[in-house]
């Protein structure tokens, strides 16, 4: 399988993101938490630059047994990669919509090899 060169080991910060070039597409590389994880650069909504947007964790609604809004909890263990362009939410973890498990960025494999990390595409 192909693979492009992403980076050394240390030389990316946990919690940045690097984008590599595959012919015509753009790859986003982001580093959390220790693990790595690629989706192709592309919003399915419109085509905006998905992974160069914030990362922040699922919104999550607290309701009294009423159902009165409590007001937001910030789910730290589901983080989110936000479109910049128009705020689609997808799960940093399998690139799935927020809200729509059919909408879903391209994911990619990533590898750890002799001081190097890969994109396998």
């Amino acid at each position: 399988m192909p693979e492009i060169l992403v980076c050394q080991v240390g030389e990316l910060a946990d919690g940045a993101v690097r984008i590599v070039k595959n012919n015509n597409q753009d790859i986003g590389v982001i580093r959390h938490d220790g693990a790595w994880y690629a989706y192709r650069n592309f919003c399915p909504h419109q085509g905006g630059p998905a992974c160069e947007g914030v990362r922040m964790p699922a919104a999550v609604e607290l309701l009294s047994e009423g159902g009165v809004t409590r007001g937001l909890h910030y789910d730290e263990s589901e983080m989110h990669i936000v479109c910049p362009w128009h705020g689609y939410e997808f799960r940093l973890s399998d690139g799935v919509h927020a809200r729509d498990e059919h909408v879903r960025l391209k994911k990619y494999e990533v590898v750890e090899r002799d001081g190097s990390v890969y994109v396998l595409v």
